[in-house]
C-alpha cells in the first residue's frame, strides 16, 4: 500500500436531485433534510483502498443550475471518473442524463470515451412517489455500458458500493493507459536503420 493515486470524481445531475447529499452521505456519513443550493462546485475526499492501493477519491459536487454551465469546462478538466446522478421521483431529471452525459464527453474530452469510468445513480428510492422505473434507468444505462446503482442518500443504500465501483473502474482504468503508448510504433525506421547497417559495400 505505498502506491497513493489521486481520482478527480466529478458529480453531475439537475438541481434538487441529492448530489451533495450523496456526497455527505459517502465521505461525512451523515444526512440532513434541509436544502442548500451548491453555488458553482464544493469539494470533498475520501480516502479508500483498492487493489492494495491508497486511492483519494477528490469529490466535484457541481451545481445543477443552468447558470454555472458556462464554468464547466474547467470544472471537468483532468475528471478521472464521474457520477450521473437522478431523482427517481423526478421524470425529467432522468430525461436530462443524456444532456448531462454529451455535455461531460464534449467538455472533459476524456482520452478514452468509450471506456470513461462513469456511474449512474438513481437517487430517493426511499421515498414512495417514485416515476421513473428501475427498468427505464437500467436500460439506458445499458446501451452507454454504466454500472447502475439504486441508492438512497437518507438511508445510504448502495452509496458505498456505488462510489468503490467507479473507484475500481478508475483505476483500473488508469492502470491500462499507463501500458498505452501516447507515440506512434517506430519499429519500421529502426529496421531501416538495420538494413543499411547491414550493407555490404565491397
Amino acid at each position: 500500500m505505498s502506491h497513493k493515486h489521486l481520482l478527480k470524481v466529478i458529480i453531475l445531475g439537475d438541481n434538487f436531485v441529492g448530489k451533495t447529499s450523496l456526497a455527505n452521505r459517502y465521505v461525512l456519513k451523515t444526512f440532513t433534510g434541509l436544502y442548500k443550493a451548491t453555488i458553482g462546485v464544493d469539494f470533498s475526499s475520501m480516502k479508500i483502498i483498492v487493489n492494495s492501493r491508497v486511492i483519494t477519491m477528490q469529490l466535484w459536487d457541481t451545481a445543477g443550475q443552468e447558470r454555472w454551465h458556462s464554468l464547466g469546462n474547467a470544472f471537468y478538466r483532468g475528471t478521472d471518473c464521474c457520477v450521473l446522478v437522478f431523482d427517481v421521483t423526478n421524470p425529467q431529471s432522468f430525461e436530462n442524463l443524456q444532456m448531462w452525459y454529451a455535455e461531460f464527453l464534449i467538455l472533459a474530452n476524456p482520452r478514452n470515451r468509450e471506456n470513461f469510468p462513469f456511474v449512474v445513480l438513481g437517487n430517493k428510492v426511499d421515498l414512495e412517489n417514485r416515476r421513473v422505473s428501475k427498468q427505464q434507468a437500467e436500460q439506458w444505462c445499458e446501451v452507454k455500458h454504466i454500472p447502475y446503482f439504486e441508492t438512497s442518500a437518507k438511508d445510504g443504500l448502495n452509496v458505498k458500493q456505488a462510489f468503490l465501483e467507479l473507484a475500481e473502474k478508475a483505476t483500473q482504468q488508469m492502470e491500462e493507459d499507463l501500458v498505452t503508448p501516447d507515440f506512434p510504433d517506430v519499429i519500421k525506421l529502426d529496421q531501416k536503420s538495420d538494413k543499411r547497417k547491414k550493407c555490404n559495400c565491397n
